[in-house]
């Protein structure tokens, strides 16, 4: 991380470290709120992860596992901010850090909540364009929606029909912003979609015992596969 934030700062320029209010969703926004759902997300990720890797080390045994996960997640992610004060780009934005600790703390109340984490995600859905996947910018960003799934597989009373391949899904998804759609005119539009999903990890590797499936069954909680989901909004 110290190596990509330095190797970023020489390439764009320094600056004294500086504050820049960046807004939350709103539509004079630059990317109108997904670059600060992509902050949740990636703290909710690392802390999903390390708090992984701590239960595998410990046997399970830790107690606390879910709340040093999202501690060290929110720390890893408020050092990239610090950075980002550095730069001539950007600045140190109090609202990634308010979304990053969001991430965080979904991450500890889906863990500890007996029996959420079998039945609700948050996840990214990402829907190539011509360039398929876009990594900055953006056109990155346009490309991302990010939802809450909830799985009908994690419900005790569908575990054995084929409702448990159902999800119910809620998101958020933002157009108009990139450089391509102001030429064009089109309008500013943010909005809370809901839509129902095909469960593709309880579909391909519901019933598997070995390690590959397990570990892509696992992926499939938190990237939701283009083009298996219906989303509607008003």
């Amino acid at each position: 991380m110290t190596v990509l934030n330095v190797e970023k700062i020489v390439k764009e320029g320094g600056k004294k470290f500086h504050f820049q209010n960046e807004g939350f969703f709103g539509k004079n926004t630059i990317n109108l709120g997904l670059d600060k759902l992509a902050h949740a997300y990636d703290t909710y990720l690392f802390a999903e992860i390390l708090r992984a890797r701590i239960d595998r080390k410990t046997g399970g045994e830790a107690r606390g596992s879910a709340v040093t996960a999202a501690l060290l997640a929110s720390g890893l992610m408020l050092y990239g901010e610090v950075y980002d004060g550095l730069k001539k780009s950007s600045g140190f934005s109090w609202q990634d850090v308010v979304m990053n600790t969001s991430g965080a703390a979904f991450s500890i109340i889906r863990n500890e909540v007996p029996g959420l984490k079998e039945k609700l995600d948050f996840r990214v859905l990402v829907t190539p364009n011509s360039d398929v996947y876009t990594f900055d910018g953006t056109r990155h960003f346009r490309q991302q929606r990010y939802l809450a799934a909830f799985k009908l597989a994690g419900v005790e009373k569908f575990k054995k029909t084929p409702l448990r391949l159902v999800e119910l899904h809620m998101g958020y998804m933002a157009s108009g912003f990139t450089a391509r759609e102001r030429e064009r005119g089109d309008p500013l539009k943010h909005r809370i979609f809901f839509g129902i999903g095909l469960n593709v990890g309880e579909l391909l590797f519901g019933s598997t015992s070995t390690r590959a499936g397990r570990a892509a069954r696992s992926v499939l909680n938190y990237v939701q596969v283009p083009y298996t989901a219906v989303h509607v909004h008003d």
